[in-house]
């Protein structure tokens, strides 16, 4: 299994783009910047944050000071601008504490700053219970109380307790409506712009004293509400713009331009506005490169060795080469199977078909739509592959890896009604083989020009997965479906059918010549929709004859068209389909003497494929017909 987690070993050659992101931060000497890393959801822009940390731990200097925030892991428990302070100020507090060379007074002024979070996250919490204390409390037997909670709020040491508490006195309050607080002299409160300004300039000197640079990385606004998105970006607001301060923001372009939109729902707004919004907190807007094939394809096979038997020195050894060798694929330099088999001399029969799996399936999972190149999608097709082969192999079942990898593709990446045919194919039929795929794997390996599609089967993708190895036309599938049923629950033709119906339907699959009377009079007694699932089962194995002379399904089709006319059309049409180089002459004296088989012979007869023999035994069965 993979990890989603981000990590600062560079699968994606990123370390370059993130390389230049530290190196400004380096250069900067303490005067402010902002970084926006932004991208799509999954495409690696946690990953690339911790590469740029990474990339300025490793320049070994102490006046950086790194500090994460995850404004989802606050979201619904906490104010957003009152957390980021906090973490900040905390965070400072710690620097101060374990470090060995800081001046006198620094310790004292982090602390101090935690105390001045406490008036934002009343202001946020408390406002309204504030004014509550000031205008609305009872003179009788709640002054001490309303004191007492006042003070609490603004004695620079406010805890939840204290906002429950004033929230509690303030409540008894309202409920008395009248009096007013006229012995008691709580502490002031400053007014916002004061605070605020108060708060941004002790943080400066704070950093100043403490000679750090503080490098703040705020990521996953992905996952955050609208509602949170934009009070993280307006806490922001607070503290852009410092000496010695640099903020690296990731963020999905489009998450931010919906949370303006919505945050902003009543003014009108054009798309200028709402990207502007954003590009005036950020000075250095850096992208996440998204990924082509040979990227995908090297992704795919840093993930496989990274989950092998070879040992770790090996691992990173092969990392740093498979990167250096995709920085050179500009130059023309292919990052492929046969330039791993080059570098890795000796590997694991199990991670050699791996590898092989990869170099065939990166392209797909490049262009594919419901892909696309996206790390964390590509990581949990890899996972979803691993458990299936899990079950798989906890029940007994076995199959070929390439065939489930590339199953698994069509049914995360193909068109869902074509996927549904093709598993209703494989439950259909006799041997669990997709027997319509035969015709259609040879033609796509010929060029597109031989392969005919029909309309829902006709697109880029299904074209491509057709050439894909290993082919699946005469692959017992039965078992890869029964591991992918999270997806379509397998309801095969026999299901449908009671105990006596599929009795008959191996009566009939069985027959070598004409029906019995008696398996004639059980068909008649069977309710219309269970002959009717009868003959789709019947049609579904008849897709896997190559030879049609007198093959034992045709017996079938023959006997229930006797039993009952309502299918005879059906079967007509799936005959008239049969593809001219499988028809041989002994199927003709077995149609000549039905009337509803007259179209089918007519039509293979008109058919300038139709083999010479075939089209003089329809002749000689005509004249005896009118005859």
């Amino acid at each position: 299994m993979w990890s989603d987690n981000e990590t600062d070993r560079d699968f994606l050659n990123f370390k370059y783009v993130a390389g230049v992101a530290a190196e400004m931060i380096a250069q900067a000497n303490g005067q402010p910047l902002s970084i926006g890393v932004s991208g799509s959801w999954g495409v690696g822009k946690s990953s690339m944050m911790r590469l740029l940390e990474a990339d300025l731990k490793a320049r070994e200097r102490e006046d950086f000071l790194f500090v994460p925030f995850n404004p989802w892991l606050y979201q619904g428990y906490d104010d957003t601008r009152a957390a980021l302070m906090e973490v900040l100020a905390r965070a400072l507090v710690r620097h101060a504490e374990e470090s060995k060379t800081v001046v006198e007074g620094g310790l004292e002024r982090a602390r101090g700053l935690l105390g001045r979070v406490n008036w934002f996250r009343v202001a946020a919490a408390g406002a309204k219970t504030a004014a509550s204390l000031a205008v609305g409390l009872p003179p009788i037997g709640l002054a001490g109380d309303v004191y007492d909670a006042w003070n609490a709020l603004t004695d620079g040491d406010i805890s939840q307790a204290d906002i429950d508490k004033a929230d509690k006195v303030a409540a008894a309050g309202a409920e008395a409506g009248k009096g007013a607080l006229k012995d008691a002299k709580p502490k002031a409160l400053p007014t916002p712009p004061k605070a605020i300004q108060d708060f941004r300039d002790d943080l400066e000197q704070t950093l100043e004293k403490l000679q750090v640079t503080l490098v703040v990385l705020i990521d996953d606004l992905d996952r955050c509400l609208p509602p949170i998105t934009i009070a993280t970006l307006e806490a922001m607001r607070l503290f852009l713009f410092l000496k010695r301060t640099a903020f690296v923001i990731a963020a999905d372009d489009n998450m931010i331009r919906s949370a303006v939109k919505i945050h902003f729902q009543d003014v009108s707004l054009d798309e200028d506005l709402v990207t502007n919004y954003f590009d005036k907190l950020i000075q250095v807007p850096l992208r996440v490169p998204p990924l082509g094939t040979q990227d995908v394809r090297a992704y795919l096979f840093l993930l496989f060795i990274e989950n092998s038997a070879i040992e770790v020195k090996k691992k990173e050894e092969l990392r740093a080469t498979i990167s250096k060798r995709l920085g050179e694929s500009w130059q023309g330099k292919r990052v492929d199977r046969a330039f791993l088999k080059e570098v890795l001399k000796s590997c694991p029969s199990e991670l050699e078909s791996q590898l092989d799996l990869a170099d065939r399936i990166a392209p797909l999972m490049t262009s594919a739509s419901n892909i696309a190149g996206n790390p964390r999608l590509i990581k949990r097709f890899l996972n979803t592959l691993s458990i299936r082969r899990s079950i798989a192999k906890a029940q007994g079942i076995s199959f070929d890896d390439a065939a489930m990898a590339k199953m698994l593709l069509f049914e995360r990446a193909g068109p869902p009604k074509v996927y549904a045919q093709l598993l209703a194919e494989i439950n259909n039929s006799e041997h669990g083989k997709p027997a319509s795929l035969a015709t259609l794997e040879k033609a796509a390996l010929k060029g597109s020009e031989e392969l005919k599609l029909e309309k829902e089967w006709d697109v880029p993708f299904v074209r491509e997965w057709l050439t894909l190895a290993p082919e699946l036309a005469d692959q017992d599938l039965r078992g890869l479906v029964y591991v992918s049923r999270e997806q379509i629950p397998i309801v095969t033709a026999a299901d449908r059918l009671s105990s006596e119906a599929v009795g008959l339907l191996e009566g009939l699959s069985k027959l070598t010549t004409s029906a019995s009377a008696q398996l004639a009079e059980r068909l008649r007694a069977l309710p219309p929709h269970e002959l009717s699932a009868i003959v789709e089962r019947l049609i579904a194995r008849a897709r896997s004859v190559t030879t049609w002379g007198a093959p034992p399904i045709l017996h079938a089709f023959l006997t229930i068209a006797k039993v009952d006319g309502a299918h005879r059309a059906t079967i007509a049409r799936f005959l008239k389909d049969v593809p001219a180089a499988q028809r041989s002459t002994p199927i003709v004296p077995l149609l000549g003497g039905e009337a509803w088989a007259a179209d089918v012979l007519s039509a293979w007869a008109a058919d300038k494929d139709t083999k010479e023999p075939v089209k003089k035994a329809i002749a000689t069965a005509s004249r005896k017909a009118g005859g």
